[in-house]
């Protein structure tokens, strides 16, 4: 006998699934969230909503349980180049002025499609970089994009695509990005794919910004239609995030009806010709003093002779937090300077190493960063988040091997741990949370 969900009940959840997912479901779209949850209820093992949801509302949800709700309550829809007056704009106004002052530094640029759904859109940012950039193979690029329903990931990485994405693309899309298959399906080329890394990322829960998961530093943050599934105030923590997750100077680029959220104080809007986008505001420059002028008939200060002093040295932990906040602000020159007088004065210091690593790795030192990994490792054996670092960077290499056992040493070190217990240099990761993201990682590897 099938049991219909009351309206209490259907408010009950609806509350639920906006605390523990960030997604918002206000009563005039409560048909949508009973689809979803009538859909999700074979997977969970009830053949009626009403057992699907008092279960779900008996007990915390697992990691995976949030997966299986969110396969079944978000709906994507997206196609390549959507807004495509916003990649205009980064491709003739943005990167021009970035190419030229990073030309003979700090050769990275960092890109995040947050709420990625199928890919189209970081795909998008892809071959827009690709058509914009001279050069491009010079530069260390950064493009990651996240999603929080595991089905789009998979789709997204599989890199295939069927007419639907391609509406008011422009007609070079297909012909030199894509390959043709049966059935109208086109499938994009190896080096675009690769230019992109999909990760399960849930907005409203997990942290960010984070060197673990990538996502700092950031150049230009897409959150376009995301937002708007959120309730009001969970919106505005995800944008104090994701200021956050930006370098002094950095774009956020929303949905036309997600503007008012932006405009809080966090980030200045820059209206172009036919679109807008919200900019970090940079540093302040220090103040500038200036000499005082006496009064006239009054006799001038003589300032005594000073005598210099050295600046005092910062202790370990000082320098810690200084290299951290340089590296989360994309100040990746000054965050590597600090780390090497760090890892000179703190030999031992596995943390020192382990945060070197990940500075030369964004900028592009694969090698290096490796060496520094195994150095914190061999310093601390169950220094867990380097061990996902190491299992990351052999994967992004290749070495699904390598990659494995990384991941495997991470993952018996977290059998130790608490499921809620916070993990040294992981920006307030938890253990379950790092467990979880290591079996999508390997079940994404399986897959493929």
């Amino acid at each position: 006998m099938k049991h219909e969900l009351s309206n209490l009940r259907l408010a009950q959840f609806s509350e639920f699934v906006a605390t523990h997912m960030g997604l918002h479901f206000q009563p005039e779209r409560w048909p949508d969230l009973l689809r979803g949850v009538q859909n999700a209820a074979p997977e969970f093992g009830f053949t009626d909503e009403e057992s699907c949801v008092q279960w779900l509302l008996s007990a915390p949800l697992t990691r995976q349980q949030i997966k299986v709700l969110a396969g079944n309550l978000t709906v994507g829809e997206t196609y390549f180049f959507r807004e495509k007056r916003v990649f205009e704009i980064l491709a003739e106004r943005i990167l021009p002025e970035w190419v030229q002052s990073r030309r003979g530094c700090e050769r990275h640029l960092r890109f995040w499609s947050a709420g990625c759904c199928t890919g189209e859109e970081a795909y998008s940012l892809a071959i827009m970089l690709r058509r914009a950039v001279p050069a491009l193979d010079d530069w260390q690029v950064t493009i990651l994009a996240t999603d929080v329903n595991p089905r789009f990931l998979h789709k997204a990485a599989a890199g295939v695509f069927g007419e639907w994405s391609f509406r008011n693309a422009p007609t070079w899309l297909k012909e030199q990005y894509f390959h043709r298959l049966e059935g109208n399906q086109c499938v994009i080329l190896p080096e675009i794919r690769q230019m992109v890394q999909f990760e399960h990322l849930n907005l409203a829960e997990d942290t960010y910004p984070s060197l673990l998961t990538d996502t700092n530093a950031m150049d230009v943050i897409f959150c376009r239609n995301v937002l708007m599934y959120f309730a009001p105030a969970q919106s505005q923590r995800v944008v104090e995030h994701l200021h956050r997750c930006l370098v002094d100077g950095g774009w956020l680029a929303l949905g036309a009806t997600e503007t008012t959220v932006a405009s809080s104080g966090h980030f200045t809007p820059v209206n172009f010709d036919g679109a807008i986008l919200y900019r970090k505001s940079e540093r302040p420059p220090a103040p500038v003093v200036m000499p005082v002028t006496p009064v006239a008939g009054e006799m001038p200060v003589v300032e005594q002779p000073r005598v210099a002093s050295p600046p005092p040295v910062p202790d370990a932990p000082e320098m810690l937090r200084s290299t951290r906040e340089m590296a989360n602000q994309g100040r990746l020159a000054e965050a590597l300077v600090l780390a090497n007088k760090l890892v000179r004065a703190e030999k031992m210091n596995p943390v020192a190493h382990y945060l070197r690593a990940m500075i030369v790795l964004e900028l592009g030192a694969m090698p290096e960063a490796a060496k520094a990994l195994q150095r914190a490792v061999f310093l601390d054996p169950d220094f867990i988040s380097a061990h996902f670092a190491l299992g990351n960077l052999a994967r992004n290499a290749g070495r699904l091997k390598e990659a494995d056992k990384h991941l495997t040493n991470a993952l018996f070190l977290l059998d130790r741990c608490g499921q809620d217990d916070l993990l040294p240099e992981s920006e307030g990761m938890t253990a379950g949370r790092l467990a979880e993201i290591i079996g999508s990682i390997r079940e994404e590897t399986l897959a493929s």
